[in-house]
């Protein structure tokens, strides 16, 4: 049994940053893909970033050069910088295992003056 729990959102200004954390309970972590996701209100739910067991990353065109993904094997943990946030990036974030139907309960980020 794998549980996923984010935290780390929050309310912040824009050009502001936050850091979110995934912490994974059991042994699948260290083998699989890690994503973050997020979901605005009427929105469909929309991939950020993933990073491989191998530290390879991949982000969607809207977060690129203001969001790190990475990744603590060793704490069964991963992590999502978010840097120059903008009122756009707004939205429930998720982390998932790929490839399994291991997802979090979703950390509120919200971005406003």
């Amino acid at each position: 049994q794998v549980q996923l729990v984010e935290s780390g959102g929050g309310l912040v200004q824009p050009g502001g940053s936050l850091r979110l954390s995934c912490a994974a309970s059991g042994n699948l972590f260290r083998f699989n893909t890690m994503g973050w996701y997020r979901q605005a209100p009427g929105k469909q739910r929309e991939l950020v970033a993933t990073i491989t067991t191998r530290g390879s990353t991949n982000y969607a065109d809207s977060v690129k050069g203001r969001f790190t993904i990475s990744r603590d094997n060793a704490k069964n943990t991963g992590y999502l910088q978010m840097n120059n946030l903008e009122p756009e990036d707004t939205a429930v974030y998720y982390c998932r295992l790929e490839r399994t139907t291991y997802w979090g309960q979703g950390t509120q980020v919200t971005v406003s003056s």
